[in-house]
């Protein structure tokens, strides 16, 4: 009952605070992920000026991936404002479709399936694209702080009065480092792998916005589950209106689906091996319990920090039969 109350209050508080800790968890991912580059760099020029080149570099390859991202969705939404009347179109002759058949249309589909509401749709996208800006420039000075820091931290750590405790704290710090670098790489390459596959099959079917909807499957990929159910269903929406025939939008749905099924349940577990040896059942909930706290990046960011503290009890034995419980095959560390 005690660990169940720290549980709920725990999680209670991230909620809470969640304006503080979200940006503080990205940026110690980021780190997680930069610092083998740093290291290289400070071996051979100052730290100072490593750091400053390291988060020169992670900001182009960002501004870079959010500027296609940014591209991508606002061509979806042009088009979308734009065929407005034929998706309103479709929602009516469906309407009717269904009322011959005995089946009723009423509440939320009868009622704000209109251009109105999908403008406000497209402006609250474009808000929340706005206010991600700010959070984006916390992340990245939280990083540059952290960056210059970790060495001072590590040798903090080293002078504890219980050296074993300091050198344990060290070690599952790098091993969780460790995980974040190579669940990163993987996730990164199959996200890149299904835009790429996306694009040809949208592009060979001859679905508008091809390059946007690569782009977007590869943005949604990084969150597990939802982000490709996103991907297969938009554009299944889309080539409805398009095509205006249900045959090119099912040949849509099931490609984009075999596409997102041979990466996601293929490749990923052969690429990721012990790395995400978690339980399928926890995967899931921890994307819904992370979008809970934190909303939009909670989902982004809620597997890896499962991992994190799975490898966190995998160390201690006191809690080591939780992480073998939630572990995939038994163990969570590599």
């Amino acid at each position: 009952m005690l660990g169940l109350c720290a549980t709920v209050l725990t999680a209670a508080a991230l909620h809470l605070a969640r304006s503080v800790f979200t940006p503080v968890a990205f940026s110690l991912l980021a780190i997680a992920v930069v610092w083998p580059l740093q290291q290289v760099l400070a071996a051979r020029i100052p730290k100072l000026v490593a750091s400053v080149l390291v988060m020169l570099t992670t900001l182009l390859v960002l501004v870079a991936l959010a500027t296609a991202v940014a591209w991508s969705f606002s061509m979806i939404a042009e088009w979308l404002v734009q065929n407005a009347g034929r998706f309103q179109s479709l929602h009516l002759a469906t309407t009717t479709w269904l009322q011959t058949h005995g089946i009723s249309v009423s509440g939320f589909l009868g009622t704000r399936f209109d251009v109105s509401w999908i403008i406000r749709l497209v402006q609250d996208i474009a808000g929340r694209m706005t206010s991600f800006a700010g959070f984006f420039l916390l992340v990245v000075i939280l990083t540059l702080i952290g960056l210059l820091e970790v060495d001072e931290f590590k040798d903090r750590l080293q002078t504890l009065d219980d050296s074993a405790k300091g050198q344990a704290l060290l070690q599952l710090a790098h091993a969780i480092a460790v995980k974040f670098r190579k669940y990163m790489l993987v996730r990164s390459l199959a996200s890149m792998l299904t835009g790429v596959l996306i694009f040809a099959f949208t592009l060979f079917a001859g679905l508008e916005l091809a390059t946007a909807w690569g782009i977007m499957a590869f943005t949604l990929n990084f969150i597990p589950f939802i982000g490709p159910f996103i991907a297969t269903v938009l554009p299944t929406l889309f080539a409805v209106v398009q095509f205006e025939a249900w045959r090119m939008a099912a040949l849509i749905f099931l490609g984009s689906t075999l596409i997102q099924f041979l990466i996601g349940n293929y490749l990923e577990p052969r690429l990721f091996g012990s790395i995400l040896n978690i339980s399928p059942y926890l995967a899931v909930f921890a994307v819904f319990f992370w979008a809970l706290l934190w909303g939009l990046p909670g989902a982004f960011i809620g597997v890896p920090l499962t991992i994190a503290l799975l490898t966190g009890c995998e160390a201690y034995p006191s809690t080591r039969w939780l992480a073998r419980l939630l572990s995939g095959r038994g163990r969570i560390l590599a």
